[in-house]
């Protein structure tokens, strides 16, 4: 298989909600979308594999969204499955075109060339950094924080997780601390400190590359996708964030 001239067949790789959001937060949402050209014809996948969580991250976009209007923030997201790039991985990571993701063989991605990669990275992972820079760069005068808002699955490989959230973040952890403290609050709540993913996983790109160079803070939010199935669910988690948020921002002293 072999990439068109227009790897996005028109389809813009990044979209941009509340871009005028007056929030010191910007929210992140790299794997919202499940779509892929039609000239990539699925890259060889059913539509029902286009639904599982190797394809987008279910239910993390129509958090983000909620909470971008709670919270009056601006919303940064990808139009683009993460089948065909990954933009929270660097250009030459393992995990940025991946031949199996998860247990599932990617045929579309299995005999790539330099320039059809090449390609991906300059229809989609170029725009979209370039645009959560632009947004991030807006807000200098108040430091942004930048959140990045994911889902994950019940079970991975056979193996349950028992979180219903998880916060991650890496040696700055002035996000992460607080986050997790009033998560910790709700005794009903299973929260990951650094799980189910961290760091050292790969997983967290988009944010380290948008706050460290600045000394700006972040964290990565995962919630598991059962809980966000719907939009009542999706209204909850919104609802609950957008208030640790409120209290967060009162209280930070920058």
């Amino acid at each position: 298989m072999t990439e068109a001239v227009d790897v996005l067949d028109g389809v813009s790789p990044v979209d941009i909600h509340n871009e005028n959001g007056q929030s010191r937060i910007v929210l992140v949402c790299e794997h919202a979308s499940n779509h892929l050209p039609p000239n990539l014809e699925n890259l060889g996948l059913s539509e029902a594999k286009l639904k599982e969580h190797i394809a987008w991250d279910p239910g993390a976009l129509g958090v983000a969204r909620q909470l971008s209007h709670l919270m009056d923030a601006p919303l940064v997201y990808a139009n683009v499955s993460r089948l065909m790039l990954d933009i929270n991985r660097g250009p030459g990571h393992p995990g940025s075109i991946v031949k199996v993701s998860e247990l599932t063989l990617i045929p579309g991605n299995a005999n790539l060339t330099v320039a059809d990669i090449a390609g991906r990275v300059e229809a989609i992972y170029d725009p979209f950094h370039a645009a959560l820079a632009s947004i991030v760069g807006r807000r200098r005068n108040t430091p942004p924080w930048v959140v990045s808002i994911h889902s994950f699955t019940p079970i991975y490989k056979g193996i349950p997780r028992p979180w219903d959230i998880g916060v991650l973040h890496n040696e700055d952890q002035r996000l992460a601390t607080p986050l997790l403290a009033a998560l910790n609050k709700d005794p009903e709540l299973v929260v990951g400190d650094n799980e189910p993913y961290a760091p050292t996983d790969g997983v967290y790109h988009t944010i380290e590359r948008h706050t460290a160079p600045n000394g700006y803070a972040g964290a990565m939010i995962e919630i598991r996708n059962d809980l966000i199935k719907d939009s009542a669910g999706e209204h909850i988690w919104a609802t609950r964030l957008s208030e640790i948020f409120r209290d967060m921002l009162a209280t930070d002293p920058s």
